[in-house]
């Protein structure tokens, strides 16, 4: 029995020992690195969302491919304020083909964007109703052309949280589905252009709210 308690007294020692030396190692432990995320309405994350439509719409085959390691503003098709914000994006009939990315609708400050008479398909993404400072939006189809935009699926219903549009061309596409009454909610929209798809059921009475409107297309639909 001493012999049994002279070891454990010994045991015991020892773990003290051993307690500055765990905290020690508690306290060294890495914390998580950082990301390199960048923060959100910002030049970085607009240079992003471009990056991400150049690679869903194959940038490579582009006749003027945009450089990697150049400014925005010298891409082609790119416009940008003082900020180094991207305001206006114009790639219309420039032969993009794929899809457009849900990345776009990070461009928050974007006015402009014409995107029509290329080969785009895929739906339109719920995202660009973040587009809160817009101002033209045209992915048509190009009906004079026998080769154009082919975007399909519904319209959606967030485009109609775009209160300063004043321009909306999504004509000569394959859009399926009804006319969105939140497109009522465009206050601002002058122009509205639906027609050359395949919308289906009663055009909503909530158009009837857009007092600006000066130009209407529902034509050559169901």
């Amino acid at each position: 029995m001493p012999r049994l308690r002279t070891y454990l007294l010994r045991l015991c020692a020892s773990a003290l020992l051993l307690l500055p030396l765990l905290a020690a190692c508690n306290v060294a432990e890495p914390t998580p690195t950082p990301t390199n995320t960048p923060p959100p309405g910002s030049p970085e994350t607009d240079r992003e969302a471009l990056i991400a439509l150049y690679y869903s719409a194959n940038g490579e085959e582009w006749d003027r491919p945009w450089q990697s390691g150049t400014p925005m503003d010298e891409w082609r098709g790119v416009k940008v304020d003082s900020n180094g914000r991207v305001v206006e994006l114009d790639l219309s009939n420039k032969n993009l083909k794929g899809h457009l990315p849900p990345e776009l609708g990070n461009l928050t400050n974007l006015k402009i964007l014409y995107l029509g008479g290329n080969r785009l398909s895929g739906e339109i993404p719920a995202k660009l109703g973040n587009l809160a400072n817009l101002k033209i939006l045209d992915l048509d189809g190009d009906r004079l052309s026998f080769v154009g935009n082919q975007l399909r699926g519904d319209i959606p219903a967030e485009l109609g949280n775009l209160a300063n549009l004043e321009s909306l061309d999504l004509g000569s596409n394959q859009l399926s589905g009804d006319i969105p009454a939140e497109l009522g909610n465009l206050a601002n929209l002058e122009s509205l252009d639906l027609g050359d798809n395949q919308l289906s059921r009663e055009i909503p009475s909530e158009l009837g709210n857009l007092a600006n409107l000066e130009s209407l297309d529902l034509g050559y639909n169901q």
